[in-house]
């Protein structure tokens, strides 16, 4: 294979591995949002059961959760309940809002309680003191750990492939069969500028936000 019919084959996989992140931030952003929320709960039982859930998906492999998400359901019902696309977009998507989900909470409770107070006094609602006070400094607070996270999403999409997602290290995999293994070195060029454009942006906005004092 030459080496353009190469890059063209890594390509075909590199937009799976783009799918696989994309959609995961999606879903997974919002719903560490909601996550964190309850694991601040003023409601014991809620939160004890949100530390209990994130507390086991944080120490599970992500790889035997795709194995679980995918072949748990075909064990129990028979059949599988999800396409090996959409198995890994639910157990990345869980995941990786778990992790989030911690980062949004220390990033909330870092913010002075006298500043929430304050917007009290002056009468605001919880909504407006959270959006007009909280969000921009817990923003700028989450953005660094955020970015190392959303980093390691895109090298984790690799782990698509034990279920036989066929994402770029799966491709050049595929390749190994034309006694050809150059393919799979060749791929760590996807993720380094991939990985390079991230950290550029990252970068700008903790350049953009720097005048939020916190």
């Amino acid at each position: 294979m030459t080496f353009w019919q190469v890059t063209l084959n890594l390509l075909e996989g590199f937009k799976m591995t783009c799918s696989i992140f994309a959609l995961t931030l999606v879903l997974a952003l919002p719903l560490g949002l909601i996550i964190s929320f309850g694991s601040m709960s003023r409601f014991k039982p809620l939160k004890a059961v949100v530390k209990v859930f994130v507390w086991i998906i944080r120490g599970v492999p992500l790889m035997l959760q795709l194995f679980i998400v995918f072949y748990l359901p075909g064990f129990l019902f028979g059949t599988p309940l999800f396409s090996r696309f959409v198995a890994t977009i639910i157990a990345f998507s869980i995941n990786y809002a778990c992790y989030f989900s911690e980062i949004y909470r220390a990033g909330i409770e870092a913010i002075p309680r006298g500043q929430i107070e304050a917007g009290q006094v002056l009468g605001m609602t919880k909504f407006q003191i959270f959006t007009r006070i909280t969000l921009m400094q817990v923003i700028k607070r989450i953005v660094p750990p955020m970015g190392n996270e959303i980093i390691t999403l895109v090298k984790d999409t690799a782990l698509a492939r034990v279920i036989i997602v066929v994402e770029i290290i799966k491709v050049a995999e595929e390749m190994m069969a034309y006694a050809i293994i150059w393919p799979l070195f060749y791929t760590a060029v996807f993720y380094l500028v991939f990985v390079g454009a991230l950290t550029l942006l990252f970068g700008w906005l903790e350049k953009k936000m720097s005048y939020y004092k916190v």
